[in-house]
């Protein structure tokens, strides 16, 4: 499958998870519990904008036929 060389990235549920990791990292956890928990804290964080532009963000990608402008 052939990808235009400027295609847009509109994977956004990456960018939410990268945005966790960079919260949580350098941070230890002694256990699956201890980085949930970690984790819930830095969801919490993230500025609610960020997640009501997603619906628009995405119309964006699909709109734009997966080139870019």
């Amino acid at each position: 499958m052939e990808w235009p060389s400027q295609s847009p990235d509109i994977n956004l549920i990456e960018h939410l998870w990268e945005e966790l990791e960079r919260c949580v990292s350098g941070i230890g956890a002694r256990n699956a519990d201890q980085k949930f928990s970690q984790l819930q804290t830095a969801w919490a964080q993230i500025p609610k904008s960020v997640l009501t532009n997603l619906p628009r963000r995405c119309q964006a990608g699909i709109d734009s036929l997966g080139f870019a402008d």
